[in-house]
C-alpha cells in the first residue's frame, strides 16, 4: 500500500468511526466516488477536533493550527497525511479553492463566537461550515449535464438542513463547549434563556422552542430535496438516504419529547437498515448502465472488504 492509499484509508477509518449516518450514505455510491467523499469528511473532521478540542479552543495553539491546516491545504503539503487524500479528490475532481477558504474562515468564528443573534447571522456561518460541504461534495455527485448552478443551490441548503439538524441534536453537547448555536432572537421569542439550557430541564417554552427549529430544519429538507433529481443516477441514493436518515433525527428527537439538553438521541439500528438495505439494492442497479470514470480509481480504490462493515 503506498502512502496515498494509506491516506486514503485513514480517511475512510476516520468517516467510519466519526460520521456514521454519512458514512452509511457513502457505502451507496460507486466505489471510485467513496474515497473522496472519505476524504473531504476527513479535513472538515479534523479541523472541527481543533476548534473543539477544550484544551486548544479558543487558544492561540488552536488558531495557530487552523492556520498551519489551511496553508498546507492550499499549497500541496502533505502533513497530516490525510491531505495526501485531500489534494488528490481536490486534483481528480476539481473542486474550486474557494469552497475551502470559506470553509476555514468558520472554523475560526468558532474561536471567537460562542452564540449568534438572528437567523441571519447564523447563516454567515453556516455558509462556510455547511453550506460549502455540500459545494465541495457536488462535483463528486456528478450533477447532470447543463445543472451545476442549479444543483449548487440544493447543495447548499441540504448542508444548511443537515447542520441545522446536528444544532438541535446536540444543544446540550454544545451548551458543555461554551456555545449556544440557536439565535438569541428565537431563544427570546420563546421566552427561554441560555441558563434555562443550561439548566438541562426541558420546559413547556424549551419544546416549544425547539419545536420551531426542528421545522425550520425540515423546511431546508423539503428545499433541498428536488436538488436529489438533478445528480447523477448513481448518487442519488445516497444523498436520499443520507436526507433520510438525518429527517429520522428530528424525528427522534420528537419522540424524545425534545430531551436533547442532557443526552444525544439517535436513529437506532433497525430504522437505519429499513432505510438503507432497499437503497442499496436501488443503487445496485443504478450503476449497472453507468460505469463512469473507472480509468481513475485504481490509486484511490477501497479494499471491498474494508466497505463491508457500515460502522453503525
Amino acid at each position: 500500500m503506498n502512502d496515498l492509499q494509506r491516506a486514503y484509508d485513514d480517511c475512510r477509518r476516520l468517516n467510519a468511526e466519526h460520521g456514521r449516518t454519512y458514512y452509511l450514505a457513502t457505502l451507496l455510491l460507486p466505489a471510485h466516488k467513496r474515497p473522496a467523499v472519505h476524504a473531504l469528511y476527513a479535513l472538515a473532521r479534523y479541523a472541527d477536533d481543533i476548534v473543539d478540542v477544550p484544551t486548544m479552543r479558543r487558544s492561540v495553539d488552536a488558531r495557530a493550527a487552523l492556520d498551519t491546516l489551511e496553508t498546507a491545504l492550499l499549497t500541496g503539503a502533505t502533513t497530516p497525511r490525510l491531505l495526501l487524500a485531500v489534494h488528490d479528490t481536490i486534483r481528480q475532481w476539481r473542486i474550486p479553492n474557494e469552497h475551502f477558504t470559506a470553509f476555514f474562515a468558520s472554523m475560526r468564528m468558532d474561536l471567537d463566537i460562542s452564540e449568534y443573534a438572528t437567523w441571519e447571522d447564523l447563516c454567515v456561518y453556516m455558509h462556510g461550515s455547511a453550506a460549502v460541504i455540500g459545494l465541495q461534495m457536488l462535483p463528486v455527485l456528478e450533477p447532470l449535464p447543463g445543472m451545476s448552478h442549479v444543483a449548487a443551490a440544493y447543495a447548499a441548503d441540504l448542508g444548511r438542513a443537515f447542520q441545522l439538524t446536528n444544532f438541535i441534536r446536540d444543544v446540550g453537547e454544545d451548551l458543555r463547549r461554551g456555545r449556544i448555536y440557536l439565535p438569541k432572537e428565537d431563544l427570546a421569542a420563546f421566552g427561554v434563556t441560555r441558563d434555562d439550557l443550561e439548566s438541562g430541564v426541558v420546559t413547556a417554552a424549551t419544546r416549544r422552542l425547539l419545536a420551531f427549529e426542528v421545522q425550520r430544519a425540515r423546511e431546508l429538507f423539503r428545499q433541498a430535496e428536488p436538488g436529489i433529481r438533478l445528480l447523477h443516477p448513481t448518487s442519488r441514493d445516497c444523498i436520499r438516504t443520507a436526507l433520510t436518515l438525518y429527517r429520522g433525527i428530528l424525528d427522534e428527537v420528537e419522540r424524545a419529547d425534545y430531551g436533547v439538553l442532557d443526552r444525544r438521541v439517535r436513529v437506532g439500528t433497525a430504522r437505519r437498515a429499513s432505510v438503507a438495505v432497499p437503497a442499496m439494492v436501488r443503487a445496485w442497479r443504478a450503476r449497472r448502465p453507468h460505469q463512469t470514470h473507472q480509468a481513475n480509481v485504481c490509486s484511490t480504490s477501497e479494499n471491498p472488504n474494508a466497505m463491508s462493515s457500515t460502522g453503525a
